[in-house]
């Protein structure tokens, strides 16, 4: 069982005078069939039935711990992620949302969003998420091609993630295909057939990731062969790119592709630095005060979390929590608004950090003189460069020793 570290609380010194931040609410769903090599999220294999009775009643209690921090901040978008949140029967998530309003107040448009793997896609479960108020799905098909599939450790095969997809779209408004690129063997040809497949069928957005090797995974220890170099991997990226404009998407984030007016609003407030409560195990929480931001994490495991959850009033489940200093700001901020294509207003730095933008002018300075950033005062953007050399100028806001 995991021990939880010393809260760590440092002196605020900021002070918000424009309002808060939107809010929205993640829920982590831990369980899947299996792991997959690449993955090096908080997913654990689903050895037995999964525990839903005492899961959920361990969220109830994981949000009713979180309340005060919220009270009378309305929520804009619900994510329900994993693992494999489509384990889960359609009675689990009609209650767990039933759960979600009787706490909270949803906006009538709300975004909900659920994670579903086209290996557990069923047409009855399916109908019932989109009946609990689930209006967004989003499917980790990852590829089309039956080979490159066996080698992500995938558990469905292309026909399944055909139906899967099918299904998805006679339940909801809103689906988001997942797919993997710079895959074993991949050529732009192979790329191209994949991203071709997907755009056939009509979804409002696609999320292309390219395959990397994540500490931690079974790949980081046994890389798999015939990875394609970087140049390879640069041109298929381009291919992406067009064939994707051309089917009339927006590219609006690094690995972000939406037709007009359908974009992620979940992950946008997640990049526009807004605020979100995370619940479930090994999930995070960003939120705004008057005086500070804070950010909290849940212990990781899926038993420890429920156990420590369900032990009196559940504090017991923080694994951390940390009050950002001045010094973190800038670079809390940049490390998801410069992940937009377009960037953001230069306003909205001081509105979700309340720091002028005069505290972080010389660094943006240097970064458009080294071709980073585009010279334009009314708005933070990377240009092309900057997009393509993202970590190393994110880390220029990183604060000094």
């Amino acid at each position: 069982m995991e021990t939880a570290i010393p809260l760590q609380r440092l002196k605020p010194a900021i002070g918000f005078t424009q309002g808060l931040p939107p809010l929205s609410l993640y829920i982590h769903v831990p369980w899947c069939v299996r792991k997959c090599p690449y993955c090096d999220f908080n997913s654990h294999e689903r050895k037995q039935e999964i525990p839903e009775a005492r899961y959920l009643a361990a969220l109830r209690r994981d949000l009713e711990a979180t309340l005060p921090l919220v009270w009378g901040r309305t929520v804009y978008t619900v994510f329900i992620g994993g693992g494999t949140p489509s384990l889960l029967s359609g009675e689990a998530i009609e209650q767990m949302l039933a759960m979600v309003r009787s706490y909270l107040p949803l906006t009538p448009d709300a975004e909900i969003t659920m994670e579903a793997n086209p290996g557990t896609a069923e047409a009855d479960r399916f109908a019932q998420y989109a009946a609990a108020g689930v209006n967004r799905i989003s499917l980790g098909v990852q590829s089309f091609d039956d080979q490159a599939l066996q080698q992500l450790g995938r558990i469905h095969n292309a026909a399944q993630a055909e139906q899967a997809i099918a299904l998805a779209m006679s339940a909801v408004d809103q689906v988001n295909i997942d797919l993997m690129y710079a895959l074993p063997g991949q050529t732009v040809g192979k790329a191209r057939a994949d991203v071709q497949r997907a755009l056939q069928f009509g979804t409002q957005h696609l999320s292309l990731y390219h395959l990397t090797m994540e500490p931690n995974t079974v790949f980081a220890k046994y890389p798999p062969k015939g990875l394609p170099d970087e140049d390879s991997a640069a041109d298929i990226q381009d291919m992406l790119l067009q064939a994707t404009q051309e089917a009339g998407f927006e590219h609006y984030e690094i690995s972000a592709y939406a037709r007009p007016g359908c974009r992620a609003r979940h992950n946008l407030n997640y990049w526009e630095f807004g605020d979100y409560i995370g619940i479930g195990p090994g999930a995070h929480s960003k939120l705004s005060f008057h005086d500070r931001i804070i950010r909290r994490a849940n212990i990781k495991h899926p038993q420890g979390w429920m156990d420590r959850t369900l032990d009196g009033d559940g504090s017991a489940r923080l694994m951390s929590e940390q009050v950002l200093t001045v010094g973190d700001l800038p670079f809390e901020f940049m490390l998801n608004a410069l992940r937009l294509v377009n960037g953001v207003p230069a306003t909205l730095f001081q509105e979700r950090t309340s720091l002028s933008l005069l505290t972080v002018a010389p660094t943006i300075r240097k970064a458009v003189e080294r071709g980073l950033l585009k010279s334009d005062p009314l708005t933070i953007c990377p240009t092309e460069q900057g997009q393509a050399f993202l970590n190393d100028l994110q880390a220029m806001f990183l604060p000094s020793e």
